[in-house]
């Protein structure tokens, strides 16, 4: 039984890797400083004697005996990390010191959450891990997308200097129950548009695309990569399935029967226009391959919603 420590464990992605995890039989230690975190995403597993809460900062330095850490912990979505940039940053850049320390010191596995924000707005498509982005580094957007560029940095260098068995992923758009309905993302912004028969806000002419994931498909992606041995990464996991922003937002609206009306405004500063990640690797290293598709995907995560209203 491997005890694996689990930051940004209280999120949206974290909560479901806690629960997949625990349901492997591992030992887990959630770690979380509640920002984005929430008690509601977690309270299942209390009652679990495998199951541990940490309410911290990873900013702060971890004494915690694990075999293995996945790190997550950091603001995801453009509303949550333009809030507080420098504190985003800090989470990425210091946080990445500190589970890396703890990593050679207590000789652990870690896998480091990393993003397709690193590509940037894309001049190659699909992304493959071998693109090295076009990416504006002083922007609104820069505090996160930096951040998870130097994190990468930051884990290649401990691996090349102290020998610390690391993994980088890079996570393309995820969606699923447990999203924060105010968060600013997509498909959780469509939902909870939709449901309450508000307009369905679409930003530029709904032409950009974005390739959706569904969570479990992730989490067993992520699973994949910490186990398999000889790997350090980056690898692309995300469902290469492309769709407009439009077409997304059409299809939710058949989906929850609702009357909203689609309206456009202003696209956000660098914001990609197009996003669909390469998954040959994945396929090729880890015989992973996202099986949930989008129209499965999105009815689980419009019932999950339902229920909350």
């Amino acid at each position: 039984m491997d005890r694996v420590l689990v930051t940004g464990g209280a999120g949206f992605i974290g909560s479901h890797l806690c629960e997949r995890l625990l349901k492997d039989g591992n030992r887990v230690v959630c770690l979380d400083n509640m920002f984005t975190g929430t008690y509601n995403n977690i309270a299942s597993f209390f009652d679990n004697p495998n199951f541990e809460f940490v309410n911290a900062n990873i900013i702060n330095p971890l004494r915690l005996d694990v075999d293995k850490i996945y790190n997550l912990a950091c603001p995801a979505s453009p509303i949550q990390y333009q809030y507080d940039p420098i504190m985003t940053t800090k989470t990425s850049v210091i946080g990445a010191i500190n589970v890396l320390d703890l990593a050679r010191k207590v000789n652990a596995r870690v896998l480091q959450a990393s993003t397709s924000e690193i590509y940037g707005d894309p001049m190659v498509h699909p992304q493959t891990e071998d693109y090295r982005g076009n990416v504006n580094t002083i922007g609104p957007r820069a505090c996160y997308d930096e951040g998870k560029r130097v994190a990468e940095t930051l884990f290649f260098d401990y691996k090349r200097q102290y020998n610390v068995d690391v993994r980088v992923i890079r996570i393309f758009n995820t969606y699923g129950p447990r999203m924060l309905e105010n968060d600013g993302r997509v498909v959780s912004n469509f939902i909870v548009q939709a449901l309450h028969n508000k307009d369905i806000t679409v930003y530029g002419d709904g032409s950009q695309t974005r390739s959706f994931c569904y969570v479990d498909d992730l989490v067993e992606g992520m699973i994949r990569v910490m186990n398999n041995d000889g790997f350090s990464g980056p690898i692309n996991l995300g469902n290469p399935c492309e769709k407009t922003i439009l077409e997304l937002a059409e299809m939710i609206l058949e989906k929850t029967k609702s009357s909203s009306k689609i309206i456009f405004k202003e696209l956000p500063v660098d914001d990609p226009t197009r996003r669909k990640p390469s998954i040959e690797l994945a396929r090729k290293i880890i015989d992973w391959e996202p099986r949930v598709s989008i129209s499965e995907g999105l009815d689980k995560t419009n019932e999950y919603f339902k229920n909350r209203y």
